[in-house]
């Protein structure tokens, strides 16, 4: 059972007799797979942490305040008989290749869905270098604004997204982009400026072949972090002189479908 251990979306009491129910055991070691209920904040914390297969449960809400729920497999009113369908074997596992984040050659972490360089709470903007390659190919970019986020496929719904839902003085909650699982996404975050050496191009978002290595510093001191890494909400600070590359990881995520 995977919920988020300060506000659970549903009472653990509940959850473990939904699985007893099914006829199946809840284990706090080498379990055989792993249900978690919430939504896309869980469904990314825990798609980068566990190696298990994963059962994705939505809990949508309408409201600011709610979870979306993008990635959800089932909404939990259907978890009874999608239970008895796993225990009966009737399901697949999807598999989805990681991102490997590293600061100044340490790898600080693996990312399921994005992770993005983002302004600290003391500073207005950041300006910042985006060098991407990859064989044959390199781009070189310059940004001023609120940072960048480099997603996989299964990102692609979230801060990759945003331009999709903007509608003149409004905004569609629904709009979403779609990246392939053999493409990495690459969104300035609401930039005030962007600049793509060698061209007249001032990019937004693109997608680039998955086996590039992203390469994200900044040009002016400024607080900034890493976010997607850590369930630090501080995430980790990047400062002048620092080096945060994105590239292919090691490991994949099994996300159960049905």
């Amino acid at each position: 059972m995977l919920l988020d251990g300060e506000t659970p979306k549903v009472p653990p009491e509940e959850l473990r007799r939904h699985i007893e129910d099914a006829g199946m055991q809840v284990s706090e070691v080498k379990a055989d797979f792993g249900v978690v209920v919430g939504g896309d904040g869980r469904f990314s914390r825990y798609g980068r942490t566990e190696d298990m297969p994963l059962l994705f449960v939505g809990m949508r809400a309408k409201g600011a305040a709610g979870s979306k729920a993008q990635l959800a497999r089932i909404e939990y009113d259907h978890l009874p008989r999608a239970l008895k369908r796993i225990g009966s074997g009737d399901y697949t596992v999807d598999e989805y290749a990681r991102l490997a984040v590293l600061l100044n050659g340490k790898r600080i972490g693996e990312v399921f869905t994005d992770v993005y360089l983002q302004r600290g709470g003391d500073s207005t903007c950041i300006r910042y270098r985006v060098k991407v390659g990859w064989p044959g190919n390199a781009i070189e970019e310059a940004a001023i604004g609120d940072g960048v986020v480099i997603s996989t496929s299964a990102g692609s719904t979230g801060y990759y997204s945003y331009p999709d839902r903007i509608r003149g003085d409004y905004i569609d909650p629904g709009g979403f982009a779609s990246i392939e699982k053999d493409e990495v996404g690459i969104c300035h975050i609401t930039p005030t400026y962007t600049e793509r050496a060698g061209t007249d191009v001032h990019p937004l978002r693109y997608t680039v072949p998955w086996g590039s290595r992203v390469s994200l510093s900044l040009f002016r001191k400024a607080d900034a972090r890493i976010y997607g890494t850590t369930d630090k909400r501080a995430g980790v600070r990047v400062t002048l002189g620092d080096e945060v590359v994105v590239r292919p990881g090691r490991k994949k995520t099994k996300i159960i479908s049905l």
